[in-house]
C-alpha cells in the first residue's frame, strides 16, 4: 500500500534520521556491479561520508583518495592487497588513503563504508592496514553498566583520527545521561530497536535505520523490546578542535 507521504525519516538542523523506506540506491565511481546508499556526506555538512554498498558476486570497489573503514554486514569479501584476506559478516578493515587495496565480493554482500580525509598530526604516524572481526573484540561495560557493552574496533592510538565501535544494549538498557559533545556521529542500527532522543525530538528506531548527529546535538538512547539493540557508531576522535 502507498504510504501517502508518511515516513519516520527526518532532517533537522543538527541531526538526520534515514529509514529504509526512503533509501535511494545510486552508482558510485569506483564501484562495479554494485550500488550505494549514501547516508551522509559533506553535502549535508558532515566531516565524513558514510554509505551502504550492495555488491553482486564479483562486484568490486576500487581504491579511493580518502581513508576507508569497511564493516561486512552480510556476505563475504576479499581484500586485494599484497597479503590477500577474506572477510565474512562481522569482519572489518581500515585502509589508509595511500594504500592500494581493492575489494571484491565473493558472494552477494552488503558493506557499511566510512570514508574521511585523513587529518595528520606531527606526533603520530599514519595508521597501517588493519583487519579484524567484531566477534573477537572483547566488550566492555559503559559506565559500569553490564547491560550496555561497547566493542572498540579501531585501536586507541593517536594515529587514528576517528573511532568506530559497536554498542549493544540489553532490553531496557539506556545511556546514563543525555550527551552533548564536540564529536559528530554516524550510526547504523544493526539489531533490535528503541527510542532515540536527537535534539528536542524523540524517534522510534529499528534495525536498518541510519542516524547522523552533528557536533553538540543532544542525544540519548534506550533499548525497547524483547531482544538486544545494537548499532555501529562512528565519531571523530584524537584531534584538537582547532584545525
Amino acid at each position: 500500500m502507498h504510504s501517502l507521504g508518511h515516513t519516520r525519516s527526518a532532517n533537522q538542523r543538527d541531526h538526520v534520521l534515514s529509514t529504509p523506506d526512503t533509501f535511494v540506491r545510486t552508482p558510485l565511481p569506483g564501484i562495479q556491479r554494485g550500488t550505494a546508499i549514501v547516508h551522509v556526506s559533506p553535502a549535508l555538512g558532515a566531516g565524513f561520508t558514510q554509505y551502504t554498498a550492495d555488491l553482486e558476486p564479483g562486484g568490486t570497489m576500487g581504491p579511493v583518495t580518502a581513508q576507508r573503514f569497511v564493516f561486512v554486514l552480510s556476505g563475504s569479501i576479499r581484500l586485494n592487497a599484497p597479503n590477500e584476506a577474506n572477510l565474512d559478516a562481522g569482519g572489518y578493515t581500515y585502509i589508509s588513503a595511500d594504500f592500494d587495496c581493492g575489494i571484491e565480493a565473493r558472494e552477494e554482500s552488503r558493506l557499511a563504508v566510512i570514508e574521511k580525509p585523513y587529518w595528520p598530526i606531527p606526533t603520530a604516524g599514519a595508521p597501517e592496514l588493519l583487519i579484524g572481526n567484531e566477534a573477537s573484540v572483547t566488550g566492555a561495560p559503559l559506565n559500569d553498566d553490564d547491560d550496555l557493552q561497547v566493542r572498540v574496533l579501531l585501536p586507541d592510538d593517536p594515529a587514528f583520527d576517528f573511532a568506530v565501535n559497536t554498542m549493544t544494549y540489553q532490553p531496557g538498557a539506556s545511556l546514563s545521561q543525555v550527551e552533548v559533545h564536540v564529536m559528530e556521529h554516524g550510526l547504523l542500527m544493526l539489531e533490535g530497536g528503541g527510542i532515540y532522543r536527537l535534539g528536542e525530538h524523540w524517534y522510534p528506531v529499528a534495525a536498518g535505520d541510519f542516524i547522523w548527529m552533528a557536533p553538540y546535538c543532544p542525544q540519548w538512547f534506550a533499548a525497547i523490546g524483547k531482544q538486544p539493540a545494537k548499532y555501529l557508531i562512528y565519531k571523530d576522535w584524537n584531534r584538537h578542535p582547532l584545525p
